[in-house]
């Protein structure tokens, strides 16, 4: 089974945590949703804007390691 997929045209990655209906959602953080069941276990993660957002945050991080190891 393939948890992650990615949708061009939208810049969106869709993470599949177990499968089941979506009953509500809840937004962690700007562009990342948490999709949740009738029991509010999690079964999706959305992300928003994909391809800036994981750029952003790995070269962000590699940054951090650089100026770490300076």
């Amino acid at each position: 089974m393939n948890n992650m997929k990615y949708f061009p045209e939208e810049d969106i990655i869709y993470i599949m945590i177990s499968e089941g209906e979506e009953f509500n959602s809840v937004e962690i953080s700007p562009n990342i949703t948490a999709e949740l069941n009738n029991k509010n276990e999690i079964i999706g993660i959305e992300i928003l804007n994909a391809s800036t957002y994981i750029r952003d945050n790995i070269l962000e991080s590699v940054q951090a390691k650089i100026l770490k190891s300076l």
